[in-house]
């Protein structure tokens, strides 16, 4: 990779970043869940590390895992069905991957709080003890792997055109960004319909089986009895289990042995 290459990622990551802060900064400045939070917020720097590590490297790895898995996937699907799906209304077909999304998405979330293999890499997630837009990045990868690759499941599948896919990719990106801003908007009953930060702050509680595992719309929620939304914000986030608070320690500690897991916690 050339310097003026390098030099254009970077401004990109820059231009990301400073984007983002001009979108959520103010909406959790005029409607804050939690009041009082500062930008400069406990363990700030560890997700802004979480934030440079996707941006950097962890999300071009991620692409070419799923693409490449998405290749295979697809040689297995019968021609003639994916030919049948391209040839539905536009809006079709982002009906049907939001919804296949959001039921793959609400039982491989609801299985990450409930397999602890899974739990180990989604713990991470959860370690957070303040939420807001940049605390949306703190994600071990292969949990972004795992996570990703259940979102475009039905993609895959289904084949559905590229235009499809990329506003699928954008629009979710920014609206799991949302969901863990520090922000709590006077929605009222829309909240049965979208998946608002409340609802995923109270996904967030220390209580490991919270609920609230869905991610566009609660209606996954709603179905399976998973719902929850007090009108007021959770006492505290967090998990409840030790875990290394910082960086790299996060990185490393789901992938090791427990008795070297335990040495990682002294350190």
């Amino acid at each position: 990779m050339t310097l003026d290459a390098v030099s254009s990622y970077a401004l990109s990551i820059g231009a990301a970043f400073i984007g983002l802060c001009l979108v959520f900064r103010p909406l959790e400045i005029v409607f804050p869940a939690k009041q009082g939070q500062k930008f400069f917020r406990p363990e700030w720097w560890q997700d802004l590390f979480f934030f440079l590590g996707q941006y950097l490297l962890f999300s071009a790895l991620v692409l070419y895992l799923l693409n490449d898995w998405g290749s295979w996937l697809q040689s297995w699907i019968p021609e003639h069905f994916r030919a049948a799906v391209r040839s539905q209304p536009w809006w079709a077909q982002a009906i049907e991957v939001v919804l296949l999304s959001d039921l793959f998405v609400y039982w491989g979330h609801r299985l990450q709080h409930k397999i602890p293999f899974l739990w180990r890499f989604h713990a991470v997630h959860h370690s957070a003890e303040h939420l807001d837009w940049l605390a949306a990045h703190r994600e071990h990868p292969i949990d972004s792997i795992y996570t990703i690759g259940l979102i475009n499941l039905p993609i895959f599948i289904l084949d559905f055109p590229s235009q499809t896919i990329a506003g699928l990719i954008a629009f979710r990106g920014i609206w799991a960004i949302f969901i863990h801003s520090n922000v709590r908007l006077p929605i009222g009953p829309l909240r049965w319909f979208i998946g608002a930060p409340e609802l995923h702050h109270w996904h967030h509680d220390r209580a490991r089986d919270a609920g609230n595992y869905a991610n566009i719309s609660p209606l996954m929620d709603i179905i399976f009895g998973t719902y929850r939304c007090p009108d007021h914000e959770p006492e505290s986030f967090g998990i409840h289990e030790p875990i290394p608070r910082t960086y790299w320690g996060q990185l490393l500690y789901p992938m090791l042995p427990k008795k070297w897991g335990k040495k990682l916690l002294k350190e």
